[in-house]
């Protein structure tokens, strides 16, 4: 059987716990050297996943930006770029989001009923595969596994981020915590109410703490609890 993905979440928050505030511009959380960390870590990942209501939101190019890093990826016979995933249940995709029009492949994991939908939409901008019925986080591994994905990491949102935590299915969790207080209940949060592994008493290791200038990085590893 094919080894599933190593999955890293990834998420720059509010010292509450906020993604972003509830303005039409986007909040930025992270500083210039954690931007810096953050494009590292894509380089060395084989996939970056985001949901389609992100996509929708942020609208981001999800690329590698160091010529250096793109040129080591090539160098270690690796696409210039990491594959780039989005998840949908709805079918709800605009063409013309640059997500589609930079970077290398684009693939697109959907349910039988939007299936047909997303691929009329997308044509040739993006592979579609169907889970089935229902969006299964497992399947979805289970097929980026297939496809050669060793490392993928998650850039959210919250939605995503709070299934994987709580299906138990995320290795690691990389959270760069700023300085900055949002306070706005409709502000999407890095994890939401649900029913995580161990319940509320469960302890995740700690990997690292490290201040990035203002910003504070916390690694953890959520199937190592105690």
């Amino acid at each position: 059987m094919t080894a599933r993905p190593y999955v890293l979440l990834s998420a720059a928050m509010s010292v509450d716990g906020y993604l972003d505030d509830t303005s039409s511009e986007r909040l930025l959380l992270s500083n210039a050297e954690d931007f810096d960390r953050v494009d590292q870590v894509r380089a060395e990942s084989d996939a970056i996943l985001i949901g389609a209501n992100t996509m929708r939101r942020d609208n981001p190019r999800l690329l590698v930006n160091s010529d250096e890093r793109r040129a080591q990826r090539v160098a270690d016979g690796k696409p210039t770029y990491p594959l780039k995933v989005t998840v949908t249940r709805t079918g709800d995709l605009a063409a013309d989001l640059k997500f589609w029009h930079h970077g290398g492949d684009k693939l697109v994991f959907t349910v039988d009923s939007a299936v047909e939908k997303v691929r009329t939409t997308l044509g040739d901008l993006a592979d579609v595969v169907s889970v089935g019925p229902d969006l299964d986080w497992g399947l979805v591994l289970d097929e980026l596994g297939r496809r050669g994905v060793k490392r993928l990491m998650v850039e959210g949102g919250g939605t995503i981020h709070t299934q994987l935590m709580a299906q138990n299915l995320a290795d690691e969790v990389h959270l760069a915590v700023a300085p900055l207080l949002v306070g706005q209940a409709d502000a999407p949060k890095f994890l939401g109410a649900s029913d995580y592994p161990g319940g509320s008493t469960s302890r995740m290791r700690l990997l690292e703490a490290r201040a990035i200038g203002d910003v504070v990085l916390l690694r953890y590893a959520p199937k190592e609890r105690g």
